[in-house]
């Protein structure tokens, strides 16, 4: 039985591990934390999950889609939350279709319980990646004794997260181009609890925004009435989480800036203060595999910020795509590394920027009656024309398009949106033939 390593025991790293191990490999799994399947787990420190499309079908094949949909809640709609209080919504893909809000913690697990399954998956946690050695193609590890473990010679997949290990020393190489872009905002988490008797404070089936242009806070519902909030904020400026200080200016903010969340949570000062602030990074690498022995896979490979809702099924879409390829190429490892890494790359830079792209429009543009219009007149055309249009949205969330032509795609879209909203009295004729012709004659 042929030997791996996977080295991060995280979302993509656990997943991973199971489709290796389905297929027959003896799979090693390193990591630093300790087993989370022993560790009660804590909010706080991330940003609750939207499971979509490309996940799904990664959860399918490593057969926990429906352990997992146990403990997801649908969200059909964007739900927006005016300053004035007004509420607007915004579907996100056709009748039925929804992304599904799940606690990463509790997803991890589930994976892991999964991949422990398998005889021939073995787990070392509280290991620390020191060092990988690519001429004897080993890796070096430090357990919480301070013990030093060097493993046998095995390909190796780097899941390790953003930091990447394995990627750090990648970066030695000669040509290896890498790069990282901070935003200037970070995000904090805010657990805004359930009603005394267990019920939501919020409408439990869509995922709340309140667009504030430099600032933006999202609700994800959990299964327990409470909901996952983050507020994603500028380090510097006049609100922003260097000048608010004091409990005092917190609530004063919330008060001016958030009125209706305030409401519902008073005490609001007590959760900002109590979570940590982190940071928003960027990261892009070329190339992914040295030679047919390391392959970097999710936010190893592709750090994204969050705005898509696609870093965690980008991750999953990595293990799918490499499970069918590893499929197709057999013992030609070589090759499968090689196309594997070409072919994922312009997918992960394009949902790197397709993220960025959909901040500017989750944060300025839901509100704005204008940019519902647009969404309304899109959404009836691919109802009618399913086969010619597609809006970005739905080709990023509810279908298996690559990312790169996805965005290909939209800039083309836009490209006539933005005519098509020239046209007069839009409002009125936003449903008419005329401007279906005038879409259509353009595709």
């Amino acid at each position: 039985m042929e030997k791996v390593i996977v080295v991060g025991a995280g979302l993509v790293g656990s997943l991973q591990a199971i489709l290796l191990a389905k297929k027959g490999f003896e799979v090693e799994v390193y990591e630093r934390r300790p087993d989370m399947r022993q560790v009660k787990l804590q909010g706080g420190k991330s940003i609750n999950l939207a499971l979509s499309t490309r996940g799904w079908k990664a959860l399918k094949m490593a057969d926990v889609d429906q352990r997992i949909n146990a403990i997801s809640i649908p969200m059909y709609a964007r739900k927006m939350h005016a300053v004035d209080g007004t509420l607007t919504e915004q579907q996100y893909g056709k009748e039925g279709q929804a992304i599904y809000s799940v606690p990463r913690g509790e997803l991890n697990k589930q994976l892991l319980l999964e991949a422990s399954k398998y005889e021939n998956v073995s787990f070392f946690f509280n290991h620390k990646c020191l060092d990988v050695d690519l001429k004897s193609k080993t890796a070096t590890f430090q357990d919480k004794e301070g013990n030093v473990v060097t493993t046998a010679k095995a390909r190796i997949f780097g899941t390790d997260g953003a930091f990447s290990a394995v990627r750090n020393r990648m970066m030695r190489t000669d040509r290896f181009d890498y790069s990282q872009t901070y935003l200037k905002h970070g995000y904090k988490e805010l657990l805004l609890p359930a009603n005394e008797d267990g019920s939501h404070k919020l409408s439990a089936n869509h995922l709340h925004i309140w667009p504030r242009g430099e600032y933006m806070l999202i609700a994800l519902p959990n299964l327990d009435g409470s909901y996952t909030c983050t507020l994603f904020f500028p380090y510097d400026g006049k609100y922003s989480f260097n000048s608010l200080k004091t409990g005092q200016e917190v609530k004063d903010f919330f008060k001016e800036v958030f009125p209706d969340f305030y409401e519902m949570m008073p005490d609001v000062d007590e959760e900002y203060f109590q979570n940590p602030t982190s940071s928003l990074c960027i990261i892009r690498c070329e190339p992914w595999n040295f030679d047919d022995q390391i392959m970097l896979m999710g936010d190893s490979a592709h750090a994204i910020v969050p705005f898509y809702g696609q870093g965690m099924n980008s991750g999953f879409e990595d293990c799918a795509v490499f499970a069918e390829m590893l499929e197709e190429y057999g013992d030609d490892w070589e090759g499968l590394f090689r196309d594997f890494a070409k072919l994922r790359k312009p997918d992960g830079d394009a949902i790197a920027d397709l993220a960025l792209q959909n901040y500017i429009e989750m944060r300025d543009l839901v509100g704005d009656p204008m940019f519902l219009l647009r969404k309304k007149i899109e959404n009836r055309i691919y109802d009618k024309h399913p086969d010619k249009w597609m809006p970005l949205y739905s080709q990023v969330t509810f279908s298996h398009i690559r990312y790169s032509e996805a965005l290909a795609t939209g800039k083309k879209q836009d490209k006539i949106m933005a005519e098509v909203m020239k046209t007069p009295s839009i409002e009125t004729l936003w449903d008419s033939e005329e401007i279906e012709s005038k879409i259509l004659s353009q595709l």
